[in-house]
């Protein structure tokens, strides 16, 4: 079958682009004087050694290397998790609890907030080093920080989203964008929903597992918009949807890991209520976001952001092959196939010793004005690309 041809060899130059590309990037940025990895590289590909170390972008590489480590069954990929694994206990606050934002570049906390969506990438990170490394101690440290997320960051309602040091609520300006200041976010209940299935798969936990249920029930109850086929995404305390923002990228992210986890917990009943939902979402990016050369970034009050941002190029690309496998429909295994093709010829910023750019215009320019590296920028999404085509699609 013809397009089944093609997904393959879409997975060999992935393959190869892992290893080429990819993880000889992330390698470089290991700071051997100071710990971690070198927080900003900018434009020109400048280091900057001195540069602030995020907790965030600390915990995807440690995911990064936990899951190449598994996926290319290479050892040396195993020193590396252990390289960041020792940096992320360094952002932790063994008197408090839970893990700070950031980290000057001599280890002094740079940044001592405590928000709940970092609370959670270091669970994701913990879980997968401690799998791929038959860690137990990491295991329990990401099971701690899951206590601490219950216990600290949630109320009666949900999930709450930034805090001081020692827990005291504070704004939440680090994830509230468009003008807005949220109280509840889409995209920290999703990245929470992402770690706890990781910790599930680690532990096999009831608790971990009620969690996991009762976040997609809230999902469907307050964050998805059945009248538009989408989610809503920056909230009040009660969830009344402050801004009208289609986030297509979360959307389309969102379609594939919220499938993941249904079939993590193989629930029917939670299952036969979900995934239809996630598919609409697949198809209302599919209709309003997708072209021939990449794929939108957000809709705000009916103005298109035309901006093709890395990670949601990435996730585009594993949302549709995960629609186009549940459904088999081909559109969708044709918009993958774009997708890579666009990645592979606009995106890859093919400067020696580069990787993805942060972002290019509608007609393929990239942005100067932003870094190849800094607190956001990561190999957790296009690293996760590969790692999932790998897996989804056989040799």
């Amino acid at each position: 079958m013809e397009i089944n041809r093609q997904l393959h060899e879409m997975r060999n130059e992935m393959s190869a682009h892992l290893r080429q590309v990819i993880l000889p990037f992330w390698l470089s940025l290991h700071d051997s004087e100071r710990g971690g990895y070198i927080g900003l590289v900018d434009y020109a590909l400048r280091r900057d050694p001195d540069a602030v170390k995020g907790c965030i972008l600390n915990s995807r590489i440690l995911w990064f290397f936990s899951m190449a480590a598994q996926a290319l069954d290479d050892p040396a990929l195993l020193s590396e998790a252990d390289h960041a694994y020792q940096e992320l206990l360094a952002m932790t606050d063994i008197r408090n609890g839970g893990v700070y934002w950031s980290v000057h570049a001599d280890g002094t906390v740079a940044d001592s907030t405590k928000h709940t969506y970092n609370q959670a990438f270091a669970i994701y990170a913990l879980s997968a080093y401690g799998q791929a490394r038959g860690c137990r101690a990491a295991i329990e440290k990401a099971l701690d920080l899951f206590e601490v997320i219950e216990r600290r960051c949630r109320d009666e309602g949900g999930y709450l989203e930034a805090f001081t040091a020692d827990w005291e609520p504070e704004s939440n300006e680090k994830l509230s964008e468009n003008g807005v200041m949220a109280t509840r976010t889409m995209n920290t209940l999703l990245h929470v929903l992402e770690a706890y299935t990781g910790l599930y798969e680690a532990t096999a936990s009831a608790r971990v597992r009620n969690r996991l249920c009762e976040i997609l029930a809230l999902w469907a109850e307050k964050m998805y918009n059945p009248q538009r086929r989408r989610q809503e995404v920056f909230f009040d305390h009660e969830y009344n949807t402050l801004i009208d923002l289609h986030s297509y990228g979360h959307d389309i992210e969102t379609s594939w890991l919220c499938d993941h986890t249904l079939d993590v917990l193989g629930d029917e009943s939670l299952t036969a209520r979900i995934r239809p939902m996630l598919l609409s979402m697949a198809d209302e990016t599919f209709r309003l976001a997708m072209t021939d050369h990449g794929f939108a970034n957000e809709c705000e009050r009916g103005v298109q952001n035309t901006w093709r941002i890395w990670w949601v190029q990435a996730e585009a690309l594993l949302g549709f092959l995960n629609a186009y496998q549940r459904t088999g429909e081909e559109r969708y295994a044709e918009a993958a196939l774009s997708q890579w093709r666009y990645i592979r010829d606009v995106m890859w910023d093919r400067r020696p010793g580069s990787e993805w750019f942060w972002r290019v215009t509608e007609d393929g320019r990239p942005d100067e004005e932003k870094p190849m590296v800094e607190p956001w920028k990561c190999p957790y999404h296009n690293g996760r690309m590969v790692f999932e085509v790998l897996k989804r699609i056989p040799e």
